[in-house]
């Protein structure tokens, strides 16, 4: 992926990003190497086909660090082998979701635990995890992912859009709690974006065609359109920004 902003700042920066070998997370990962920073992901699935092509066309490999998100332990233990291979991690992506749909009345506890154990809980281990560093550094940028689910009140998967809303109010409280030492957070809503995974599961002509209808833009939404918004997020063009929803959703949700 060729970038359509080059962020000189982030060239040699040491980048972890959560569920980065695929979808939305895959194109995050191919476009901090084409910044030129030092990536880290993570993620279950075998990403080693991936990791062999970024490096035959960018002549940089990222480091694929095998982990269940639900499991804290290995979340840690992966920043800190992250850490070591290059260096203390400046730019956390909380990236890794999962929106399967489920039905409310169904919902076990069990359940509603299993999904806050993939779609919310990793977020505040993983910045616990990589503040120390940042801290040491003397600044550092966290980006969360959410998703305008929660600003549009969408029904089929209700577990999920509460995470989302949760992941805003964790990034507002990790943003003033850490802005005195230089770390900033910041949250990325993007709307529907047509990853592989989308199309195959829901994006039916219908539903396209619906959802078109609600943007201002007219144009579905690629994975690049949100890579941009994390790259700027991420680097010192936007250092006075914390605390804050950047929205890219071509025009469906309004905020302010």
């Amino acid at each position: 992926m060729k970038p359509d902003a080059i962020f000189s700042d982030l060239e040699g920066k040491s980048v972890f990003i959560t569920g980065g070998g695929s979808g939305i997370g895959g194109a995050l990962t191919e476009g901090f190497i084409s910044q030129g920073a030092k990536v880290a992901f993570v993620q279950r699935s075998d990403a080693t086909e991936f990791c062999d092509r970024l490096e035959r066309e960018f002549g940089a490999r990222p480091l694929f660090i095998r982990c269940d998100l639900t499991n804290v332990g290995q979340l840690r233990q992966a920043v800190d082998e992250a850490s070591s291979a290059h260096g203390p991690v400046d730019v956390l992506v909380n990236n890794a979701a999962n929106d399967m749909r489920h039905v409310a009345e169904e919902m076990t506890v069990e359940e509603w635990d299993a999904n806050q154990s993939v779609n919310l809980r990793p977020y505040f281990f993983g910045a616990q995890a990589v503040v120390p560093g940042m801290r040491r550094s003397g600044r550092g940028a966290i980006v969360n992912f959410t998703s305008i689910s929660y600003m549009m009140g969408n029904a089929g998967y209700p577990a999920y859009v509460a995470a989302n809303a949760g992941i805003t109010g964790l990034t507002r409280a990790l943003a003033r709690e850490l802005g005195p030492e230089r770390i900033r957070v910041n949250a990325l809503a993007p709307g529907w974006v047509l990853t592989d995974r989308q199309m195959e599961l829901w994006a039916t002509p219908a539903a396209l065609e619906e959802h078109l209808g609600r943007q201002c833009l007219k144009e579905h939404l690629k994975p690049r359109d949100i890579v941009n918004g994390c790259l700027f997020l991420a680097s010192s063009a936007s250092r006075m920004m914390t605390g804050q929803v950047l929205v890219i959703d071509g025009g469906v949700v309004t905020t302010g």
